[in-house]
């Protein structure tokens, strides 16, 4: 890992995101890349009065910028900042890509979404829309954990998604528990049919770099893939939650509709998601 984007809005939910991007970076020796997303209007920035304006603004939020990085625990790191101007915050995923990132790390106070210039469903969009994979943050959190649970369903579809997983995990040095959520009603599978739907699965990962093995996977029965995965994590003590994203359809297969939203906003535990 070489660089975490970090989106900060100087509240305390971006510095507990800052946070444990800086656990992160020293245990990866990355750098950190801290964004700050303005949004001002077009009209503040064409307009001769108002470009001096933005342009007002733009030293003063760099200013702010400088204060808010003036942080102890991120004493050794490299940290570089950045002022955007845009207000979609899919366009966050320009920024990874601009700077190849590996990880983004944002901080969220759950449902509602994040504070000040984080409003609304801005969270939902960045995960929706990343390319790469993103590390939400509730509280303030010491990322020390030894202990992932990542749900999947295990179709062919889901291949590349599990993979990245795997190897992020591994990399931070992260086990990883992995389970299959089982649900009543018309996708109900029998013990069976998911134990073969399983074998299929992986009988198609690259032995050389991903040992898993069937009996590596526990097939955990809930009414809600969201409480399945809630419930399993506390039974085995994990500190963070895996979960693969496809997009506006929400997850593949049981995961459909808005759930990996639901599963991002009601979670206690930090919460990381890989884009399909």
């Amino acid at each position: 890992m070489k660089t975490i984007i970090v989106p900060v809005d100087f509240s305390k939910f971006s510095e507990n995101a800052l946070k444990v991007a800086a656990q992160l970076a020293k245990k990866e020796n990355a750098t950190i890349i801290a964004v700050h997303m303005m949004g001002l209007s077009e009209a503040n920035l064409t307009k001769e009065h108002n470009s001096m304006e933005g342009m007002f603004f733009i030293k003063l939020t760099q200013k702010r910028f400088e204060e808010f990085l003036d942080k102890d625990y991120l004493e050794g790191i490299t940290v570089l900042q950045t002022v955007k101007n845009y207000k979609i915050f899919s366009e966050l995923d320009d920024v990874a890509k601009e700077h190849q990132a590996d990880l983004i790390v944002m901080g969220s106070h759950g449902s509602s979404g994040l504070q000040e210039v984080f409003v609304g469903s801005n969270t939902e969009k960045v995960v929706r829309t990343a390319s790469v994979p993103v590390l939400v943050i509730k509280n303030e959190h010491d990322f020390t954990t030894t202990k992932a649970v990542f749900a999947c369903d295990y179709k062919l579809e889901s291949l590349d998604v599990f993979k990245k997983a795997i190897n992020l995990f591994r990399l931070l040095g992260i086990d990883t528990e992995l389970v299959y959520i089982n649900l009543p009603g018309e996708n109900y599978k029998s013990t069976k049919q998911i134990e073969q739907q399983i074998v299929d699965f992986l009988v198609h990962l690259d032995k050389s770099s991903h040992t898993v093995l069937p009996e590596d996977i526990t097939i955990y029965a809930d009414y809600s893939v969201e409480q399945g995965i809630f419930n399993f994590a506390k039974k085995v003590k994990a500190g963070v939650i895996g979960i693969p994203t496809h997009g506006r359809r929400g997850l593949a297969h049981f995961f459909s509709g808005s759930i990996s939203e639901d599963i991002v906003n009601h979670s206690e535990l930090p919460v990381i998601t890989f884009k399909m």
